[in-house]
């Protein structure tokens, strides 16, 4: 066993876990956090999307022990008081379906989007979501959506 300390979406947590537990596993299963999908745990999907220490990485394939002393942000703790231009985007812009990529491709477009702190093209935002799979939607709504949003944000 390995003690880790991290703190997720603002609140300390300390466990010890195995040496093999990754990100994904530790923030469902020893947190109850719901939005970290785990689709793949090959990164193909990037359902598992966080952001570990501000950069938005696969939890899939990042140990929790990887993250001990790190700041780790779900989809759970991007609003505050409300929800995020994304989240309210995604649902005017029919960005989602099933919902199963929807965490995954908020938090990726979440990380761009405060990088970028711009508003983008629509090529832009597909590259910045290639590594996200959505079976549901063709990517047109959440396109729109990440550009709704940025056009709120930055517009």
């Amino acid at each position: 066993m390995v003690a880790i300390r991290v703190r997720v979406n603002g609140v300390q947590y300390e466990h010890d876990v195995e040496p093999r537990l990754l990100l994904a596993h530790y923030l469902r299963d020893y947190i109850g956090l719901r939005s970290v999908r785990i689709g793949c745990d090959t990164t193909n999907c990037g359902a598992c999307t966080v952001l570990l220490d501000g950069k938005a990485v696969k939890s899939c394939t990042v140990f929790a022990f990887m993250a001990n002393n790190a700041e780790v942000v779900t989809l759970e703790g991007i609003s505050e008081g409300g929800l995020h231009p994304l989240q309210m985007a995604f649902a005017e812009e029919h960005g989602l379906q099933c919902g199963y990529c929807t965490s995954g491709m908020v938090m990726t477009l979440y990380y761009y989007l405060n990088k970028a702190r711009r508003v983008p093209s629509e090529d832009e935002v597909r590259r910045a979501i290639e590594g996200n799979l959505c079976r549901c939607t063709g990517y047109v709504g959440i396109v729109r959506a990440a550009l709704k949003a940025a056009r709120q944000m930055y517009g």
